[in-house]
């Protein structure tokens, strides 16, 4: 389990570093991944202080940490 999140990880922070900002909706349609799956990755990539997470009237946005 640790290397599937650990996979999603890095794929979510190459999705990032190449389209910039986005929403968890459309981060998880364009990686093709569970619900759970991506906000496992999240919960990893936020623990490492890699990515900001931000709520709006939809949900979360999502971005790298500079």
């Amino acid at each position: 389990m640790t290397n599937e999140i650990g996979r999603v990880a890095g794929d979510v922070w190459r999705y990032l570093e190449r389209n910039g900002e986005t929403s968890a909706l459309r981060l998880r349609s364009a990686l093709k991944v569970s619900q759970s799956q991506l906000f496992l990755a999240l919960g990893w990539l936020s623990r490492e202080e890699k990515i900001l997470l931000v709520t709006d009237e939809k949900g979360y946005r999502v971005s790298l940490k500079r």
